[in-house]
């Protein structure tokens, strides 16, 4: 399969690589101040194009990225999800990012353990985790419901060395385990 190809659905959602046409509601969400406050900031849209190319790149050079987080029965684009790691990173990140309208109903626990299993299976790693600011109680909430776990503080690569990061995170083992009803 290609990666054009590449399709995973959940119950409400279908998760693929980006397109084009997810940019309009990406740069909605750049824009406001309140959704992409743990994210980095908000964005003009000039830049939010510029930031949105990341996700297609990282896919064409190392085979991986965030995925496109879609409504499955509207095709509305929510949000993005799925494995992280440019140059630098503290380790193997699972993260997301969802547009306001998105927040609140579930989506993140539903499209991320299906860009977990992905990941393990695809990918090769070990361990992963999630970079969360420490006021930031919605995504702790999150990786919590994940079986994730505090890991103690974490240190970003530049530009971002100055913001605060929280690592949490759990093994393969952890994850397989939970996935299986099992203790971890």
């Amino acid at each position: 399969m290609s990666l054009a190809d590449l399709r995973i659905e959940t119950e409400r959602l279908v998760l693929r690589l980006p397109q084009a046409g997810d940019f309009e509601r990406y740069a909605e969400l750049q824009a406001d101040e309140e959704a992409a406050r743990w994210i980095g900031g908000h964005l003009p849209r000039a830049a939010a194009w510029r930031k949105f190319l990341q996700q297609p790149g990282a896919w064409m050079i190392q085979g991986f990225g965030m995925f496109s987080i879609i409504d499955r029965d509207s095709g509305l684009w929510l949000g993005q999800g799925g494995p992280w790691k440019p140059d630098g990173w503290p380790g193997n990140e699972i993260g997301y990012m969802l547009h306001r309208d998105a927040w609140g109903k579930g989506y993140a626990t539903e499209a991320l353990p299906a860009t977990i299993d992905w990941a393990l299976a695809n990918l090769g790693w070990d361990d992963f985790i999630h970079c969360i600011a420490p006021e930031n109680e919605a995504s702790k909430q999150v990786a919590r419901r994940l079986g994730s776990t505090l890991l103690g503080p974490g240190k970003l690569p530049p530009p971002h060395e100055d913001a605060a990061c929280e690592m949490w995170g759990q093994t393969r083992r952890q994850w397989l385990a939970r996935r299986q009803g099992l203790p971890a």
